[in-house]
């Protein structure tokens, strides 16, 4: 790899995308990975056909760049060389990899990560030294390494209620057709998938039913014309899938995690090779402990911080507004605006990606510091979602950690469904070899 700037720039602009697919990297992760900006890949395209030329700067990071890769391996707490795994599983709409961890856990082996969002990835390279590929859509389902169990907390904007649930007719909403035409082309035996708890509801229910019924190789109708889809996702809708589906609604607090969020799990096995009648004896969800919660239990001491590394209390401006507005809600009937905690609260609201704007829906009390409320601190907010303590929570800004912790799952629940799967596959395994 001993290449002069001359070299690459003048002579063989081959040699960039030689380095680039040695690395297993698309363009758009490419150009991510050295800092381009929104026009990256379009740069990248330009390198590889000798349309334009990297400066000297940019040549020395292309050259340190499978060097800097190895070391983000060697550096991340969770990767994982496991050569002879209990199952392989890929990571799709991964965020930060809350969904992953606990099948690693397991045994399991990633051997293919998506996600687009290039903070979340720079996180999830971070942690994992892996650089997830980009996005979905652009990934042929022939491409992706074959697997056993397929793992996806697909985009849920299109159903929550902030995202005014548009269902299909949102390009997020469709992005279940993706999930779809991967399982059509390589069938693994099991999934998860998770989502919003208004899914169950969205569209007087019939939404879900229709994402059931495609799983179940039930459904009969064609997707309306007017529904954003590739063609690959179009077609696998023609063919039929044959798996069995289950879904619950599950809530963190019940799981040990003191925050009261719900959300939507479907587990699926394939009936082509589980039967019916081992599945529906052998397989569980999860129940359930219940134990007590407390917010204290997640929370850090900032009762020394200085003023300097005050980063969390919001100022006597946002607190002002904070009340106002509470104030005027309550004139009109209603209960939104802020919500404070203490370490004795149970358990706090959900922490959504929007927390990173102003921390209303989770606010720590300081009256015994003389302070102004809190926001969660960045491990506050990993602790709170059943992170580990050795997740690094400072490879990107402060507000972007808050919005991946927001957009992220929930570990113990995440964890407790992962035990359920990979115990009822494992049971099938032993009564098989005994048979």
């Amino acid at each position: 790899m001993g290449m002069t700037h001359k070299s690459i720039s003048n002579h063989n602009q081959n040699q960039i995308k030689c380095i680039r697919e040695k690395l297993g990297l698309g363009r758009t992760e490419f150009a991510n990975l050295l800092g381009l900006g929104t026009q990256g890949e379009r740069t990248v395209r330009g390198w590889e056909t000798g349309e334009h030329k990297p400066s000297a700067k940019k040549v020395a990071q292309i050259l340190a760049l499978e060097d800097e890769l190895q070391r983000a391996k060697k550096d991340a707490p969770f990767y994982s060389e496991r050569s002879n795994p209990a199952f392989r599983f890929i990571d799709l709409f991964a965020g930060i990899g809350g969904i992953r961890i606990p099948f690693q856990n397991l045994g399991g082996k990633c051997v293919f990560t998506s996600e687009w969002d290039k903070f979340a990835q720079k996180t999830y390279l971070t942690n994992f030294g892996d650089m997830p590929n980009g996005d979905i859509t652009q990934i042929s389902a022939t491409d992706i390494p074959d697997h056993d169990v397929l793992l996806g907390g697909f985009p849920c904007q299109a159903f929550s209620q902030a995202g005014l649930k548009k269902g299909f007719n949102d390009t997020r909403g469709t992005m279940f057709f993706e999930i779809q035409r991967i399982l059509v082309e390589k069938r693994p035996k099991a999934f998860l998938l998770e989502n919003v708890k208004q899914l169950r509801g969205h569209d007087k229910g019939r939404t879900l039913k229709t994402i059931m019924a495609i799983l179940k190789g039930e459904h009969e109708s064609e997707m309306p014309q007017d529904i954003p889809l590739s063609d690959e996702a179009r077609h696998a809708l023609s063919e039929k899938l044959n798996y069995w589906v289950d879904f619950k609604v599950l809530r963190a607090a019940d799981f040990g995690a003191p925050q009261n969020r719900e959300r939507v799990f479907l587990v699926g096995f394939d009936k082509d090779f589980y039967s019916e009648s081992d599945i529906e004896s052998m397989f569980r969800w999860p129940v359930a402990p219940k134990t007590k919660t407390r917010v204290g239990d997640i929370l850090e001491d900032l009762t020394n911080i200085s003023i300097a590394d005050d980063k969390f209390t919001i100022s006597d401006k946002l607190w002002e507004g904070h009340q106002k507005r509470k104030a005027e809600h309550l004139e009109k009937g209603n209960g939104f605006g802020y919500s404070l905690f203490n370490a004795d609260s149970e358990y706090t609201n959900t922490i959504s990606a929007r927390y990173y704007k102003d921390g209303s829906e989770i606010l720590i009390d300081q009256t015994e510091l003389g302070k102004n409320p809190r926001k969660l601190t960045p491990r506050e907010c990993a602790r709170l979602q059943g992170f580990p303590e050795n997740y690094i929570v400072d490879a990107v800004s402060q507000g972007q950690i808050y919005k991946q912790f927001g957009n992220s799952v929930c570990m113990n629940v995440i964890s407790a469904v992962a035990d359920s799967m990979v115990s009822f596959m494992k049971l099938v395994d032993e009564k098989r070899n005994v048979a």
